[in-house]
């Protein structure tokens, strides 16, 4: 007679946990197909970005195409025509393949007026100082290929931009236009290609594109994990159907 009070117990508490690990399986492989699924649009992304960086440069969007820049227009190839405003350039610090050192961005005035930023490349901390590389501060009507670059607002890693001190972390061009004074800047700068510079300075052409792609690593340990609980929850019913009394 108190046999059955016992199975009853045991088979409700099998029941529950036998719902228990197929919710946890539904969902470990629901996190495993959701990064297969991130891991196509990925490989999408990395093949749409390669076409672009390797296409013919066109002409960047112009002032009425603004509004609408966004992450199809990063790192299209253009080519841009101008005057640079030397007197009006920004350091943003850099760390490179060459060390640490400062990003130059300088702005460049089309024939329509507009402005454009222009990262022209890297030069070391010893650089900084445009009379150490007045060979660079090149004049007149120049052409500049390269990268379209998004804005990086408000600062780098743990480090906020700070306009008023002259310290920058990161490309935030709506915060240089304003701390330069400067009116009808686009809302994107570009990367300068690696053509060379007078002096050698600054040294463009090192902007690095790399996408982490670790969705496979990330989709396989979720179905073995799905697979792991299934396996112990089996193994559970099958043990307890061997101890189940008579």
């Amino acid at each position: 007679m108190t046999r059955m009070p016992f199975r009853r117990r045991s088979r409700a508490g099998l029941a529950l946990i036998g719902l228990a690990a197929l919710l946890i399986v539904a969902g470990l492989v629901g996190l495993g197909t959701w990064q297969v699924q991130r891991r196509a649009w990925k490989l999408d992304l990395i093949a749409r970005v390669d076409a672009r960086i390797h296409a013919a440069p066109v002409a960047p969007p112009a002032r009425a195409a603004w509004p609408q820049v966004g992450p199809e227009d990063a790192y299209r190839r253009v080519r841009v025509a101008g005057t640079f405003l030397h007197d009006e350039e920004t350091l943003v610090q850099a760390l490179t393949e060459r060390g640490g050192g400062f990003w130059v961005l300088t702005p460049l005035r089309t024939a329509d007026g507009s402005l454009i930023l222009i990262n022209r490349g890297f030069v070391p901390g010893d650089r900084r100082d445009p009379a150490t590389r007045r060979d660079g501060q090149v004049g007149g009507q120049t052409a500049v290929t390269g990268l379209l670059r998004l804005t990086e607002p408000h600062g780098g890693f743990l480090r906020a931009n700070d306009p008023q001190a002259g310290r920058w972390y990161s490309r935030d061009v709506a915060a240089i236009a304003a701390a330069r004074g400067l009116t009808g800047a686009a809302p994107y700068f570009i990367d300068a290609d690696a053509a060379p510079n007078p002096g050698g300075l600054p040294v463009g052409g090192l902007t690095v594109v790399a996408f982490r792609n670790d969705h496979l690593v990330y989709a396989l340990t979720w179905y073995a994990l799905a697979l792991m609980v299934a396996g112990a929850t089996a193994y559970l019913f099958v043990d307890a159907s061997r101890r189940r009394p008579e």
